[in-house]
């Protein structure tokens, strides 16, 4: 078979001198840079003469980047402004750059990099942080919000993700046509522009995935030219651009995982006894590798963190989510201005952290008989209820001799108290006795304070949490489990509310279970001491006190454990949600926003063209593969040796990237969207472009790799890729412009569409449009 024009080269790749075995055969994840010099032809050829002519010049490669990059700048940006109301999850990100620009400190599941760049931007064009982005719908004109600055950004590093994608193909070697296939996809995928052109996180995201892939791949060409300038820039350039995914989401440890497999792959090729190579040497890539894609990331990730809590140093929205030692770090904060020591027979109010209702308790006696047949105590009814009431009012009493004065009197970490109902003028307990709705959990009642006889049975231990030794409980700031002394149940309360016997109120019970959030209450306020003195002249609010400081390290392992908890916990569920079986192929979508009046909507949908064909295309390559395996097994070579290669080690590049960004979502069970199959679905472009390579093209670009000082070089191998492949490329190029345009109404939110036009768009029934038109049927 004919390789094509070849001749030697001073930046073709070749074996290392003084290797063992080696393949001769181009490896993984290599191609030439249109930016960098193009390998010279060989002897009596001009560049027009190349194959694929013009279209593979360098020149030509340039202006196809060019003409892409326009492109999706005009997609992007086209109507920005459009709809001036706030759409989707601007809800919430909009909402947390105004908490930026405010220094507020606010929470949320996701790292802080995506929206501190939003907040640049809010900051950049005027934005004061005043509009609180309640409601989808809201009005940005009528606000004067300068909402279309802060939509740029996301519009921006949207659009320059489209040159990213053409230039990883380009640098792993493949055509110009190629190149700009799996830009196309991208380009002009309806999902894509849709998440760019909003304030939301995914642009920044998929930018930065892309750039950890593209900047891995010249880190593998350097592979020759190991531990030089170049060689550490991009390697580190690669740990940079993986901090900055993670630090936009948790999904970018998807990507942490698709680069950390392959450098386990090139690690195991360097300790492969055969290339000669000390376990010395090896030590050395691999220390390079850990600190570069390791430890210089998670210093980087850290430091974006550091950011946040720099910006954010004044109370807001965020406090209560935080421990009371982390909120009294804020300024303005409401336990340094009425955190007050908790004393023995104060009357106080307890509130339970997580629902917000007090402890409360009325004379109200439990029903003889549960609707299950099981048997109550009959005793006083112990409830949550979420208003103020006197009933909510419970004395501190002692279990020990106090001093008559002094901080003797305070109530501390570890104190076995007693709690006293005042208007009713019992004692809290706790008994073996199953609560209303949980059987294995121990009913709350009260019991008369001049009867001894149960006297153990009213005994509770203040367990502050993270609580040491002498610590005093704070009214607000003193978090605590309520452990009973005998039985070792905790008290506890849950949402499900108890029949009209007790008033629709929140049942209070024993829970055994190990404490964690749920079970934390805290003393909210103190109403009476026994020194008959106005109370005022303790609880009254001080001038506001210095703010406290806390380790770095321990502020941000809260901020971690927290974000897992409730990423965790999104588990409602949604009109909109879907599984990741429903992804590859849109057989859902999400409505982002809609006008009844102009019958305009926005649904997030995927271009069908380009998404259908690069899902396609992952089961067309992983068909090859085996194709490819069983033909060899039978001792037939259908491919050479550098095709092969370059199919298996790029286009395995890439179905690696797109299974690591796909499959761990069936692992998860918390609220999942389409738009979270947008970084697997540039993966999936890519490897759309090695297959169509490999339809349209015997043979590659090869080698591409840069040559070190002591490679052996080789032939130079150019792709017979030609206008058959143009012509290709045009026509999948318009039916991509055309699926694109004939969605663009859904995707840009205008012009509004009748009925039957909105019908006409629900290409799948799966898809919920709304302002479809009603079927109906002619009478026979």
């Amino acid at each position: 078979m004919d390789r094509g024009v070849r001749r030697r080269h001073p930046l073709a790749e070749g074996l290392r001198v003084g290797s063992g075995h080696h393949s001769s055969s181009d490896t993984e994840h290599d191609a030439p840079s249109i930016i960098a010099p193009r390998l010279p032809l060989a002897r009596g050829q001009g560049r027009h003469a190349q194959p694929g002519g013009f279209l593979e010049t360098q020149r030509a490669g340039r202006i196809l980047l060019a003409v892409l990059t326009s492109l999706a700048f005009f997609t992007r940006f086209y109507k920005i402004s459009h709809p001036d109301q706030v759409v989707f999850d601007e809800v919430h990100f909009g909402k947390f750059a105004g908490f930026y620009v405010k220094r507020e400190y606010y929470f949320d599941v996701h790292p802080p990099l995506a929206k501190l760049l939003l907040a640049l931007a809010a900051w950049f064009v005027g934005f004061d942080g005043d509009f609180e982005f309640t409601t989808i719908g809201d009005s940005y004109t009528e606000n004067r919000v300068p909402y279309i600055g802060i939509r740029a950004l996301p519009g921006v590093l949207g659009s320059l993700t489209i040159p990213i994608v053409y230039l990883i193909m380009q640098e792993s070697g493949y055509p110009n046509l190629v190149c700009a296939f799996s830009a196309l996809i991208v380009l002009f995928d309806n999902a894509h522009i849709a998440q760019s052109r909003l304030i939301l996180l995914d642009a920044q995201l998929i930018f930065f995935i892309a750039l950890s892939i593209y900047s891995y791949v010249r880190f593998r060409k350097l592979r020759y030219c190991e531990f030089t300038p170049r060689w550490w820039f991009w390697l580190l350039a690669t740990g940079f651009n993986l901090a900055c995914s993670l630090g936009c989401k948790m999904v970018g440890l998807f990507t942490f995982a698709t680069i950390g497999i392959c450098v386990l792959v090139d690690l195991w090729e360097i300790l492969d006894i055969r290339k000669n190579h000390s376990m010395q040497y090896f030590w050395h890539h691999f220390a390079a590798r850990a600190g570069s894609l390791i430890v210089f990331p998670f210093i980087m990730y850290l430091s974006f963190f550091w950011i946040h809590f720099r910006i954010l140093n004044r109370s807001g929205p965020g406090d209560t989510f935080m421990s009371p030692a982390f909120q009294e770090t804020l300024k303005g904060n409401e336990l340094l201005l009425n955190a007050h020591e908790v004393r023995y027979h104060d009357v106080v109010t307890i509130k339970h952290k997580e629902t917000k209702v007090f402890l409360h308790s009325h004379p109200d006696k439990y029903p003889l008989r549960y609707s299950d047949g099981r048997i109550s105590s009959q005793g006083q009814q112990v409830t949550g209820y979420l208003h103020n009431d006197t009933n909510n009012h419970w004395e501190i009493l002692p279990t020990k001799a106090l001093p008559a004065t002094g901080r003797g009197r305070i109530v501390r970490h570890d104190d076995v108290i007693q709690l006293r109902h005042v208007l009713t003028n019992t004692l809290l307990l706790t008994h073996d006795v199953a609560c209303t709705h949980m059987a294995t959990n121990q009913e709350f009642t009260t019991w008369p304070i001049d009867d001894h006889s149960r006297h153990n049975d009213t005994l509770f231990l203040i367990d502050l949490v993270d609580g040491d030794d002498s610590d005093p409980l704070k009214t607000k700031a003193g978090y605590f489990h309520l452990t009973h002394v005998p039985t070792r149940v905790h008290m506890w309360t849950h949402t499900k509310l108890l029949p009209d016997w007790a008033f629709k109120q929140q049942e209070i019970n024993g829970n055994k279970k190990s404490p964690d959030k749920s079970f934390v209450w805290f003393v909210d306020q103190i109403l009476a001491d026994d020194t008959g003195e106005d109370i005022r002249n303790r609880t009254e609010v001080q001038p506001e006190k210095t703010v406290k400081s806390l380790n770095f390290f321990r502020k941000w392992g809260e901020l971690q454990i927290l974000m897992l908890q409730h990423n965790a916990g999104l588990t409602a569920s949604h009109p909109y949600a879907s599984g990741p079986i429903a992804w590859p192929y849109l057989f859902s979508g999400i409505s982002f926003w809609t006008q009844n009046d102009s019958k305009q909507q926005i649904y997030l949908i995927g271009n069908v063209i380009g998404w259908w064909a690069a899902s396609t295309c992952i089961f067309v390559y992983i068909g090859m593969v085996v194709g490819d395996m069983l033909g060899r097994r039978r001792g037939e070579e259908f491919i050479p040796d550098e095709v092969r290669n370059r199919l298996w080690n790029s286009g395995g590049y890439f179905l690696v990237a797109w299974a690591a960004h796909y499959f761990p979502f069936f692992l998860m069970n918390r609220q999942l969207f389409l738009h979270h199959y947008l970084p697997a679905h540039l993966c999936s472009a890519l490897l759309a472009g090695s297959v169509f390579n490999f339809l349209v093209s015997e043979r590659i670009n090869y080698p591409v790799s840069v040559a070190g000082p002591t490679t052996r070089l080789r032939p130079l191998t150019r792709s017979d890729i030609g206008m058959p492949a143009g012509g290709t490329l045009i026509g999948f190029t318009i039916l991509l412009a055309a699926a694109h345009a004939f969605l663009g109404p859904l995707t840009y939110g205008t012009p509004g569409l009748t009925g039957e036009q909105v019908n006409s768009r629900r290409l799948l029934t799966s898809w919920t449009l709304h302002f479809a038109a009603k079927k109906t049927h002619d009478a026979a």
